[in-house]
């Protein structure tokens, strides 16, 4: 395997140095560990992803020289990435276990990206391997087991698509006491309902001359050659670029061809096939077992299992699993373009360096494109919206932009929610855009967990707001990101706040307690005091949560909902303690525009920290510079010939949709 410049790993795990022994008494040849490094972070936003992007042409020149039909020896690791040095201390081992093609090459596309979190090591099984189920579970225990030792208190992820899915599951069954991160692409427990199992007579009964690679064996590749030669021609390209495209794939369709019959040759399809229905049935049988931690990734477009309803029951089947779904996409998932693997594990949560997760030192910023794509869909709402941001700088000059933010950490912006908490669209957005800050927003639990399934939407509509960093709420979290000096955005008001009733608009449901006021001045942090104005311009509460609770269904209701979130306040008392989930009937208006405005900052220190007066004071004084801003901001806008809608999409025609819209002079 070295001809492809991957690397070949021993049977359990990687040595530097001269000859070890293995766990179970065979001695190991020296074998060098190569692997990406973690990469530090710091609050900006960088772009660490590599300029070269391997394509499916790269997997199918590696393929070429993985797949050997004389290849007869065992099953074993290799290291996709070469590095001059040994990984940095916390980087977690990710194993990755392969579908039924078994060469291990999987994550061809994934493995420079990767590499930057992971120590990476892949699974080889030969073609004309004839391990059986129970062969590969036991290898890949020895394995983690062998590392779970060498690196206790670091989890170990499996990341497995189809079959290699179901020894990952077998594996976290078995092992319920390691600490486990699975990862499953289109697991093969659905296989007993595919139409893969109806195939071993159908292969039995054809001639051995007939070549194996037949249309429904070429479904396996991502997209389809022949779809994607159609699609060329849909796209309506110059005559000579459609030429050449459809050209470049059917050399990658011929040479496709022949990798797969040298993969599904009839024994081994055979095989295969009767080690897909071995591995369906244990993985089943042993569901229960799991605690892993573990995030299904569905194909809705998968032509070899019916992959789009086996998330969904795993979902159910599992203790702690989440789903992400790709209804466009087909079985081999992590060969597709536009899937990337490190994007879904930042914007899921599901990178950890400990046992536990910690959202300062786990958390990596988004990059400059995972940025760009995650904000894409919010651009016709910013241009709807026309925010105006205002800051106010040391001297005490009110600048349009953010220039008066301090740019040093810890920073603490205190500001009062919008209905719905519509002010997340344009806050994170702005402040990467305007100075390079990731904001880190402390926001309601329900965001990444729920105590059980039920009518709250599901976490994953909260995947762009976990990839810009938000933290749920604590005052552990609060202090971690304030030792990390970090710009940290908090609605004291909480949901009660965002979930206002009628004629309660701006009005500051925030809770007598100052405690965020001595835990910035444990730092020594800065408070700035800000608002957001303008979401009467847009909805209007026409049936609030005092008319709902008067119906006994919907109060009902209302409270299985809030049941199923976890709980925030529970023990304040009155209208602050009243985090009530529910959903407020609005009608829209004639779009305004949104305004925020950060008033001057408030240092903090050891004075807040020491007396509670003083710090009541503080928070007062917090409190009544937020409630400053909003006057200042409600008078001000009736000044800006640019607060209809109307007037600013003129001005977008006439200067671009990317320009700033002025407003009211300061």
């Amino acid at each position: 395997m070295a001809a492809t410049g991957f690397h070949t790993l021993s049977a359990v795990g990687l040595f530097n140095g001269e000859k070890h022994k293995h766990p179970l008494g065979v001695t190991l040849p020296p074998a060098r560990r190569f692997s990406a490094s973690v990469t530090v972070f710091s609050s900006r936003l960088v772009d660490y992803e590599q300029p070269f992007v391997k394509s499916f042409w790269n997997y199918l020149e590696a393929a070429k020289d993985f797949i050997r039909p004389e290849d007869k020896g065992p099953s074993r690791w290799f290291s996709p990435l070469e590095r001059s040095k040994d990984p940095c201390d916390g980087a977690p081992l990710l194993l990755f276990l392969p579908g039924i093609d078994g060469n291990g090459l999987g994550l061809i596309r994934q493995h420079q990206k990767l590499g930057q979190m992971f120590d990476i090591w892949c699974l080889h099984i030969p073609a004309s391997n004839r391990s059986s189920f129970t062969d590969l579970v036991a290898m890949v225990e020895t394995t983690v087991k062998y590392e779970n030792q060498r690196s206790p208190g670091k989890p170990i992820y499996l990341v497995g698509e189809s079959l290699g899915a179901c020894i990952a599951l077998a594996v976290a069954a078995c092992n319920p006491d390691i600490d486990l991160v699975l990862i499953l692409s289109n697991p093969a427990t659905s296989f007993g309902h595919s139409s893969l199992q109806h195939l071993a007579p159908l292969v039995k009964a054809l001639p051995d001359q007939l070549n194996l690679a037949f249309p429904s064996v070429l479904s396996l590749i991502p997209g389809g050659p022949l779809k994607r030669m159609v699609a060329h021609w849909v796209r309506g390209l110059p005559e000579t670029e459609t030429a050449a495209n459809i050209f470049q794939d059917l050399v990658i369709t011929s040479t496709l061809t022949s990798i797969l019959a040298d993969t599904f040759r009839r024994e081994t399809l055979l095989w295969k096939l009767k080690l897909l229905d071995a591995a369906a049935i244990f993985a089943n049988a042993h569901l229960h077992l799991v605690q892993a931690q573990t995030l299904i990734l569905s194909s809705g477009n998968d032509q070899i299992l019916p992959s789009k309803y086996e998330g969904k029951r795993l979902r159910k089947k599992l203790l702690k699993c989440e789903v992400r779904s790709f209804k466009d996409n087909g079985h081999c998932l992590f060969l597709e373009d536009g899937i990337d693997l490190v994007s879904i594990i930042k914007a899921t949560s599901f990178y950890r360096r400990g046992s536990r997760q910690d959202y300062v030192s786990d958390y990596i910023p988004p990059t400059i494109s995972e940025f760009n794509k995650s904000y894409g869909i919010n651009r016709l709402l910013e241009v709807i919206m026309g925010p105006v941001f205002l800051s106010t700088t040391e001297d005490g000059k009110v600048v349009r932009g953010l220039g008066g933010i301090p740019s040093e950490g810890p920073v603490l912006l205190v500001g009062n929610h919008m209905l719905l908490a519509s002010d997340k669209i344009s806050l994170p957005g702005q402040f990467v855009h305007e100075r390079n800050i990731n904001l880190r927003p402390l926001v309601h639990p329900m965001m990444f967990s729920r105590l059980r399934d039920g009518l709250l939407p599901d976490v994953s509509v909260y995947d762009m707001l976990r990839m810009m960093g938000s933290v749920p709420i604590s005052g552990t979290h609060l202090h971690n990101l304030l030792s990390a000096k970090s710009h940290i955005l908090l609605f004291p008001g909480g949901i009660r706040e965002a979930l206002h009733r009628k004629g309660e608009e701006y009005k500051l449901m925030w809770p007598e307690k100052a405690e965020f006021v001595r835990a910035a001045a444990k730092f020594g942090a800065k408070i700035v005091p800000f608002c957001g104005v303008g979401e009467d311009d847009f909805l209007k509460v026409v049936v609030d949560y005092n008319d709902q609770i008067k119906v006994p269904l919907v109060k009902e209701v209302l409270k299985r909902v809030t049941a199923e979130g976890p709980e925030v306040r529970g023990s304040l008392e009155g209208e602050e303690g009243n985090q009530d989930f529910h959903m407020p009937g609005v009608i829209p208006k004639c779009p305004g525009r949104y305004y925020y405005y950060f008033g001057k900052e408030i240092k903090t220190g050891a004075e807040e920290l020491r007396d509670r007066d003083k710090a009541k004071e503080v928070y007062a004084d917090v409190k009544k510079e937020v409630e400053r801003c909003i006057k200042f901001v409600k008078q001000r806008r009736e000044e800006d010939p640019y607060r209809p809608l109307l007037p600013r999409l003129k001005y977008h025609l006439q200067h671009g949709l990317l320009s700033q819209v002025p407003t009211f002079h300061l």
